[in-house]
């Protein structure tokens, strides 16, 4: 499986940004469990958000909950994150994931997703 980030860019606080992730490769984009996570200068990689495989239930991280909305197109292979009333501390590279395998409760360790995109840099400004 590849991913390819994209969507990124600079806007100012109160703003939005969607950020796209595209899936190729041999494989039933469906089975995989997507995900989001992002890198803000300095900082560790966090988890953003997940849509589990079975059932397609979505996950966020409570800082942005309320404001981010993940959402999939399985027929287009397609991954989103429509992100609302960013904040300078949204500021970070965004990376997508994906995952055959991983376990409900692993779902924010992006240690157990096998497959990551490039990244996309979002810069908020206040």
């Amino acid at each position: 499986v590849q991913l390819q980030a994209s969507g990124g860019g600079l806007v100012q606080a109160g703003g939005s940004l969607r950020l796209s992730c595209v899936a190729s490769g041999r494989t039933t984009f469906r089975d995989y469990t997507m995900a989001w996570f992002r890198q803000a200068p300095g900082k560790e990689r966090e988890f953003v958000a997940a849509i589990f495989r079975s059932g397609g239930n979505t996950y966020y991280t409570d800082s942005v909950k309320g404001r981010f909305i993940s959402s999939r197109d399985t027929a287009k292979n397609m991954l989103y994150l429509q992100m609302n009333r960013l904040e300078p501390e949204d500021t970070a590279v965004y990376y997508c994931a994906a995952d055959r395998s991983i376990i409900l409760s692993s779902l924010r360790y992006g240690s157990q997703y096998d497959y990551w995109g490039q990244g996309t840099l979002v810069t908020v400004s206040s």
